[in-house]
């Protein structure tokens, strides 16, 4: 089978969101020190766009799962492969995530970053797809876009790796041939 991508959200549309989520973000920590926490490998391109627009100090970690493997659907099984390798006690954290799915993943890294205590937690979502959402116990305090349920790659998203670098967000077609 041959694979194509068909653009849903452009390189443009990225850019100008992701300003507009900084500016809040901004507003929301002015006088304060926001640590960012990327969830791997995924939310990588989002995260680094998203710390050079902001204009509050900024201090960053990562924080690996996985629960797709090179399927394009979720396992349900979420496993952290890479912890955070810095404390978070008394800190402002926004966990930095690339698309919010089942919520599954969501659910378990907040109760996981909760319990080390940090003075808030906020999350920033450049995708949401409402309609997979199994687990509703946490509401994205950020987001970029909410997309209908199809499986997207492109700016960090993935398929068995391939078309994390295009700098748009496209649908991930499997054609016949």
């Amino acid at each position: 089978m041959k694979e194509a991508v068909r653009p849903l959200i452009t390189a443009e549309d990225i850019a100008r969101r992701v300003g507009e989520i900084a500016a809040d973000i901004s507003r929301d920590y002015e006088g304060k020190t926001v640590t960012l926490i990327c969830i791997l490998k995924g939310g990588v391109i989002f995260m680094v766009d998203l710390c050079r627009k902001l204009t509050v100090p900024v201090e960053f970690d990562f924080i690996d799962t996985s629960s797709y493997g090179d399927a394009t659907v979720s396992s349900g099984v979420v496993k952290i492969e890479r912890d955070l390798k810095n404390p978070i006690m008394g800190k402002d954290v926004i966990l930095v995530e690339d698309i919010i799915d089942t919520g599954l993943t969501l659910s378990h890294l907040y109760k996981h970053l909760i319990a080390h205590n940090p003075a808030s937690l906020k999350v920033c979502s450049l995708l949401i797809k409402k309609d997979r959402w199994v687990v509703r116990d946490i509401n994205p305090d950020y987001v970029g876009f909410e997309i209908p349920n199809e499986f997207v790659v492109g700016y960090g998203l993935d398929y068995a790796q391939k078309y994390r670098n295009l700098d748009y967000v496209g649908v991930l077609e499997f054609l016949e041939g």
